[in-house]
């Protein structure tokens, strides 16, 4: 059997939910969308069951298979429904709804529903992607009450640049959202992962936190692109592995792989390991990005092909045939990774494919 896989340690997930807790004081919806970031909804959630406030994803698709899996907690659809008819299925099984458009409200007081439904009315206070407009923010509130068709709205917006700390937009964004709920009595969510690690001193000033909705720090990878105390707490779920499964011995001035990227400045061993861009791996990370062989510092060398990359053995005599390469996880940080591809551990994460998902912790 070819040998990548993806381990994943769920007491580390639980130990990341646990921590978004922690530092937010509020109850947490887990963020299981796109698969989980590509470790595994249906696993993650069912890990997650007993002690998770809910979860939330993109659509109904992926809210209807973690109910399918058994999952009972509130499930939120960050993107609302598409179209109208949606509302029969958010209905039958108990769905939460974001709320984002005027359409959707006109939906709802049209609707013929079994009973009342559970909302999170998005407001746009500043990311411009989808939200309602601070000027008709209050006037879709008390539409939607007054349709009898609703019995909770949670307030909601979504920060932009939360992942920037010296960044004065978050603040602005925040500001924004309160005067358009001035008045309004109702539960809040803003914070995503950045701003749950990140921002703790803007909320304790303004208290505006009942909901935080953590993404990619339940999956134990930074938002951030410097080092940061609270992130610095979190544990990878994620190893990702495979074997060395040839190696080459080349004197100075051969080239390793497709188009000559890396060509010997000295005699080199190369090994060939089982694992390439098919399987998620990102195809533009350079030579030189870190890897670790039988647990020991290593580097990426030549273009990462579908199927295979090469690695620098020259260093590491007893390494070889069958030796254990870790392409990220717990001793090689993803976010590492990612960023010496020019990408973001949420992408390549997300990017994962073909390799076998194996859990670990029950």
């Amino acid at each position: 059997m070819r040998p990548a896989r993806a381990l994943i340690d769920l007491d580390a997930l639980r130990h990341n939910y646990r921590l978004a807790r922690e530092l937010s004081g509020a109850r947490a919806l887990a963020v299981v969308k796109a698969d989980a970031y590509g470790h595994g909804a249906v696993r993650c959630a069912q890990a997650l069951a007993g002690e998770a406030d809910g979860f939330a994803v993109a659509c109904i698709e992926e809210a209807l298979v973690l109910r399918e899996a058994g999952i009972v907690a509130p499930i939120l659809l960050l993107e609302g429904f598409f179209e109208a008819d949606e509302l029969t299925l958010i209905d039958q099984h108990d769905l939460w709804c974001v709320i984002h458009a005027q359409w959707q409200i006109e939906a709802i007081e049209q609707a013929q529903l079994s009973k009342p439904l559970t909302v999170w009315l998005k407001l746009d206070s500043g990311m411009h992607r989808v939200g309602l407009h601070p000027a008709d923010y209050q006037n879709a509130y008390r539409r939607l009450l007054a349709s009898g068709k609703v019995s909770k709205i949670v307030l909601m917006s979504h920060f932009a640049r939360a992942d920037e700390p010296e960044c004065e937009r978050t603040s602005e964004q925040l500001a924004v959202f309160q005067q358009a709920r001035d008045g309004l009595s109702a539960e809040v969510s803003l914070r995503n992962s950045p701003a749950v690690l990140g921002w703790p001193q803007l909320f304790e000033k303004t208290g505006a936190s009942d909901w935080v909705r953590p993404g990619i720090m339940l999956y134990g990878a930074t938002p951030f692109e410097q080092a940061q105390q609270q992130a610095a707490r979190l544990q990878p779920v994620m190893t990702l592995e495979s074997k060395v499964i040839s190696v080459r011995e080349l004197p100075a001035g051969e080239p390793v792989g497709y188009g000559a990227r890396f060509i010997a400045e000295r005699p080199t061993r190369v090994g060939v390991v089982a694992m390439g861009y098919a399987d998620g791996y990102p195809r533009h990370a350079p030579t030189g990005t870190p890897v670790m062989v039988d647990g020991q510092p290593a580097r990426l060398i030549g273009r990462v092909s579908m199927d295979m990359l090469t690695v620098d053995l020259t260093d590491l005599p007893q390494a070889g045939l069958g030796s254990r390469v870790e392409l990220w996880g717990k001793q090689v940080l993803a976010s590492d990774v990612a960023m010496a591809a020019g990408s973001i551990p949420y992408q390549i994460f997300c990017n994962l494919r073909r390799v076998p998902l194996l859990y670990l912790g029950g």
